[in-house]
């Protein structure tokens, strides 16, 4: 994925064609590239977020956390995947807080 100079084949007159998926911008990808790269690539897919976590402290300044799971890894240059974790600040309120020593 991306530019990769490296990532080249001798083509027709000598010249380099490339490999990497910005030659479909320059128009110098190698001969096979749309039909061995490209459609094969899988972006990555997730689920949807799980619920929040109760908050890590009872009294005062904690934190929440969810997550959610890759349901299709990426494969082939294919998106990678977003966040997988989320965290969020929270005040724990629990009934005993005021009445704490």
């Amino acid at each position: 994925p991306g530019r990769n100079n490296a990532c080249w084949a001798p083509g027709a007159r000598r010249a380099r064609c490339y490999c990497d998926s910005y030659c479909q911008r320059t128009g110098d990808c190698c001969q096979d590239y749309l039909a061995t790269c490209r459609r094969a690539a899988v972006g990555c897919a997730v689920g949807p977020w799980g619920p929040w976590s109760g908050c890590s402290s009872p009294c005062g300044v904690g934190s929440r956390a969810r997550s959610r799971q890759v349901t299709v890894p990426p494969r082939h240059g294919g998106d990678p995947c977003p966040d997988l974790k989320q965290r969020r600040g929270c005040l724990g309120q629990h009934p005993t807080c005021g009445t704490a020593k």
